[in-house]
């Protein structure tokens, strides 16, 4: 079978399937597994992911408001690649390339190769799409057999990451539940955006409380001052797709409001920029991964012996 993916998070999936090999092309952005990065790319963004977070969203508020595409499908080498097996995304328009950016190059396709649509807007609907590609690839098997390891492992982290009471305390206040850190996702800085889907289950999932997170729904827009008012114990810079290191020099490079430094996050030092693009902002197998790094962020005194090999990929911030 000859595949070709149109976002990370499938190609991501076509591999942990264990099907690298009949991946015959890829979008511009895949880039795990890293030998993965050899495939062609069929994919050309139409903003310029260079430029300041705040020019890359009146680049896409442009484009859209002309009714235009953000991303372009070389449809010349779609055709060369001749895929059986095409995957692309209905979830974000801005993310990656949809069906509609599709349908124009396979309009004068010469054989219309079967196309699989993934939509996930929280952690089951990744599994799902996991088993869906499973499907499609005739591994039904090994996709179930995956998504009840993942299944498995999320179960395990999520036991570990409760942030317990100090082994000082008191019998009878060590019985009581203790509050559960709040948690600020931010997914956007220029303009401010919080993250939605998948992470507030995964914040749940290491032991936090999304704040003012919705789960299964999509990020959207906040001001400073709901971010504030909301009191966070716990902020996470984590522009999607960034890596670590870009999420910290843009939060650097931040006009931070009034009021930042008196959050008990900023007070108690735990302003983290984390690794989004691999852990949070795609919706694969990795997410494991960013629950285990989370919750050896939120509860530091009950970390996960699998975190520990994640810390470089969360970055403490000054406040």
């Amino acid at each position: 079978m000859r595949i070709c993916s149109l976002l990370p998070s499938a190609t991501e999936i076509v591999c942990a399937l264990g099907l690298e090999d009949s991946l015959v092309g890829i979008s511009h952005e895949c880039d795990f597994p890293p030998t993965v990065r050899a495939k062609p790319s069929l994919i050309r963004p139409r903003v310029d992911p260079s430029v300041p977070p705040a020019e890359i969203d009146r680049q896409v508020r442009e484009l859209l408001r002309r009714g235009e595409s953000i991303y372009a499908v070389d449809a010349d080498l779609l055709f060369r690649l001749e895929p059986d097996l095409i995957l692309t995304q209905d979830l974000c328009h801005v993310c990656a390339a949809s069906p509609d950016d599709l349908a124009t190059a396979l309009a004068r396709a010469p054989r219309a190769p079967r196309v699989v649509t993934l939509s996930p807007h929280s952690l089951s609907d990744v599994w799902n799409d996991i088993r869906a590609v499973g499907h499609a690839t005739g591994l039904r098997g090994r996709a179930d057999q995956l998504v009840d390891a993942l299944e498995a492992r999320i179960a395990r982290d999520g036991s570990h990451g409760q942030c317990l009471p100090d082994r000082g305390l008191s019998a009878q206040s060590a019985i009581r539940t203790p509050p559960r850190p709040r948690v600020a996702c931010l997914e956007w800085l220029s303009p401010l955006y919080c993250a939605g889907h998948w992470v507030p289950e995964i914040v749940a999932l290491a032991g936090g409380e999304d704040v003012p997170g919705r789960v299964g729904l999509p990020s959207f827009h906040v001001t400073w001052q709901q971010v504030l008012d909301a009191r966070p114990d716990v902020v996470l810079i984590m522009p999607c797709g960034y890596g670590v290191e870009k999420a910290a020099q843009e939060f650097s490079e931040l006009e931070l409001p009034r009021g930042w430094t008196e959050l008990p996050a900023v007070r108690a030092g735990r302003v983290f920029a984390v690794n989004a693009n691999s852990y949070f902002s795609r919706p694969g197998p990795r997410l494991a991964d960013g629950i285990e790094l989370l919750a050896g962020l939120l509860c530091p005194g009950q970390e996960i012996a699998a975190a520990t090999t994640l810390k470089a990929e969360a970055l403490p911030l000054c406040g």
